[in-house]
């Protein structure tokens, strides 16, 4: 009997999906911080003896001792396996090439050396020398690069980092049983060998799209007699489980593990997730993330990087805060009703850049308006002041919504806030972009803004919902920042 509120957690020596694959996870972690470190150490070596004496006039001697930048190896081993995690791919994520994971590597190293080159910068932290970083980025690229090639491409590669072989059979010839069969036979680290379908439904074929077919639902008790199976893997409509209750029973008296592929709702794109309750199974279909770790590094970065661009942006803030108070009367700040994280309304700050008293004059407006759908977006709005088109062409507007952030109302990336009669004029598959916290920027945000319409701009946020990761995060905001430069879609 499980306790109340207890999350299904796999027996300790079940053959299950997620415990090889969270092992697997932590070898490679503690492999990467390995080869990390010892880089860190290896280029500080070289850049204090190797590089002087074979090139003096590019690398002169005087770095800092090795104990002045262990403060700075700290910092890598804790930030390395957490950019290295984000950029993946995991391995309960999906299969992808050598090629593209070797460049998400490269680049996860990248945007590390970057940080601590910034961070350096950022806090005259005088010992960081910006040649060793560039060559500490280098041979950690490089070493942990080879070792993806030697995980993928050798044998003591394949038995460290992937799981022991487990034999499976899929019961179902539908669509959803071959597809989880091909994608477990294409995740060849989870350590899978899928041995065929299982006819629950009387299609009387020999091979369902290249898959065999091994045993009816009727003769699959004595197939896993004769042949070895490790698991069966139940991929029926949920309506016909209770069908082949005999399949469960007589699986569990051979010693043979049982799945249940949960798809309740095949056109949905639901996050599932499994608790127990009482010892009841409890299935929580989310329309958004929930996973308690990722959305918890999600709000550290939202606190850590909101006080930074606090602090850093202070100066811009006051020269704009006296900007507007000169050029038209009026407050600085402007305060408006958003709605929040599932309809929640919070009150959003943004530098006032229009003359004072401009929503009465909307209706005067409104014919300017470019986009469609219910939002109003008008690049040459009369009501906009000649400050305020500076600060919208920048987004500096946006900088006081760093203070929404850091009260939790907003995240740094996520769907804009709507207003309230925006929100009620959606159509109802529209609704779903409120099921994650608003964002002060968004796929929206760097994919042109004003320049997309409505209908692409929820397809953007909805994509954004269905594929979050931090990696995705850490991109939106990269790619933020040329978006603002430019100055593309400002309205």
């Amino acid at each position: 009997m499980g306790r109340r509120g207890q999350r299904l957690r796999a027996p300790a020596g079940g053959a299950v999906l997620k415990e090889p694959a969270k092992l697997i996870a932590y070898r490679r972690t503690v492999g990467d911080l390995t080869l990390t470190v010892a880089s860190f150490l290896l280029a500080h070596q070289a850049r204090s003896y190797l590089l002087p004496l074979v090139l003096p006039g590019i690398f002169p001697g005087g770095l800092y001792p090795l104990r002045d930048y262990l403060p700075l190896l700290a910092a890598v081993v804790v930030v390395w396996p957490l950019l290295l995690a984000a950029a993946g791919p995991t391995p309960l994520g999906k299969a992808v090439s050598l090629r593209r994971e070797v460049a998400r590597t490269v680049r996860a190293v990248a945007l590390g050396v970057v940080g601590l080159a910034a961070a350096g910068y950022l806090f005259r932290l005088d010992f960081v020398s910006r040649p060793f970083l560039a060559l500490f980025g280098t041979v950690d690229a490089a070493a942990l690069a080879l070792a993806r090639v030697v995980e993928r491409r050798t044998r003591w590669g394949r038995t460290l980092f992937q799981a022991p072989e487990r034999v499976v059979v899929v019961v179902g010839c539908g669509q959803e049983a071959v597809q989880f069969a091909s994608m477990l036979a294409a995740r060849r680290a989870w350590g899978y060998t899928v041995r065929g379908l299982v006819d629950a439904d009387g299609c009387g074929r020999d091979t369902v799209d290249g898959l065999p077919v091994v045993a009816t639902v009727a003769a699959l008790p004595e197939f896993l007699q004769n042949e070895v199976v490790d698991e069966v893997v139940l991929a029926v409509p949920l309506r016909t489980v209770a069908a082949i209750e005999d399949v469960v029973l007589r699986c569990h008296e051979l010693g043979v593990h049982v799945r249940m592929a949960l798809r309740p709702f095949p056109n949905a794109r639901p996050h599932l997730e499994i608790e127990s309750v009482d010892g009841v199974p409890l299935v929580t279909i989310a329309p958004s993330p929930t996973a308690p770790l990722p959305m918890f590094v999600k709000r550290v970065m939202d606190v850590v990087l909101a006080s930074a661009g606090l602090v850093a942006g202070l100066p811009l803030l006051l020269l704009a805060a006296c900007a507007i108070k000169l050029s038209s009367p009026g407050p600085v700040l402007y305060r408006q009703t958003r709605c929040g994280l599932r309809g929640r309304r919070f009150v959003l700050l943004k530098l006032r850049t229009m003359v004072e008293g401009a929503e009465e004059q909307r209706d005067e407006v409104a014919h300017l308006n470019v986009m469609d759908g219910p939002v109003f977006k008008a690049p040459d709005d009369p009501r906009v002041t000649k400050v305020g088109r500076i600060l919208r062409r920048l987004s500096l507007d946006e900088l006081p919504q760093l203070w929404n952030v850091l009260r939790g109302d907003m995240s740094l990336v996520g769907p804009r806030p709507p207003l309230p009669e925006e929100v009620e004029r959606y159509e109802p598959w529209q609704r779903r972009r409120l099921a994650m916290k608003p964002g002060l920027t968004c796929l929206w945000q760097v994919s042109g803004r004003s320049e997309v319409d409505f209908a692409t701009w929820m397809a953007l946020d909805l994509a954004y919902i269905d594929s979050w990761s931090l990696w995705l995060d850490l991109k939106i905001l990269l790619r933020t920042i040329p978006a603002v430069l430019s100055g593309r879609g400002a309205a």
